[in-house]
């Protein structure tokens, strides 16, 4: 298998002025150095889809809904995830919730990452994202990118940017180093079928 992995940069949240667009293109900037993995940002805002309320699970029948079919084909054509959110409540966005709700078969089997900012950097959401993700057979690695509340605010009031922050780009190699082979890893072992 010769294909590089495809890794989306999901953007976890819709609200009107949000923080995330920030850390997601920071990321994406990051990460397109790289040439052993394409990355694509992936925005919730692209995929309004209604609360969950199909009548069957998507882990046996396909959404009724033709965006959230869509927003299967994309996370199908995925070989890994990093999850940009917010922490809202000690928990993940709702948008977000809703959004993996409505897929099940398009992420099983691959990787998965957080890219997190709160008063704690976003550490909460992350294990509440760690939790729905392990029913949806996703391997979470252990690593993931928190920006904390100093940097927060420091980017959001102070006028201060990334580059301010050097310990956060020196604390993303590591993390893009280990989705991009978690993600190559799993994509060649998808190739193979289950064992009986």
């Amino acid at each position: 298998m010769t294909s590089i992995p495809r890794i989306g940069i999901i953007i976890g949240t819709t609200r009107e002025k949000r923080f995330a667009d920030r850390p997601a293109q920071w990321l994406f900037e990051l990460a397109s150095r790289r040439n052993d993995a394409e990355f694509e940002i992936v925005d919730l805002r692209d995929y309004p889809m209604p609360f969950f309320d199909e009548a069957i699970s998507p882990a046996f029948q396909p959404p009724a809904n033709p965006v959230a079919q869509l927003w299967a084909q994309k996370l199908a054509s995925l070989d890994g995830f990093v999850f940009v959110t917010g922490e809202y409540n000690h928990s993940i966005p709702a948008v977000l919730k809703n959004a993996l709700d409505y897929a099940y078969n398009e992420f099983n089997r691959k990787p998965a990452t957080f890219l997190a900012y709160g008063a704690l950097g976003g550490s909460r959401a992350v294990e509440h994202l760690r939790g729905i993700l392990a029913e949806l057979h996703v391997a979470t690695i252990k690593h993931a990118i928190h920006i904390n509340r100093p940097e927060l605010v420091g980017m959001m009031m102070e006028g201060k940017d990334f580059a301010d922050f050097p310990y956060l780009e020196e604390g993303a190699g590591p993390v893009l180093e280990e989705i991009v082979w978690w993600a190559r890893a799993l994509k060649a072992g998808r190739s193979q079928p289950l064992a009986a």
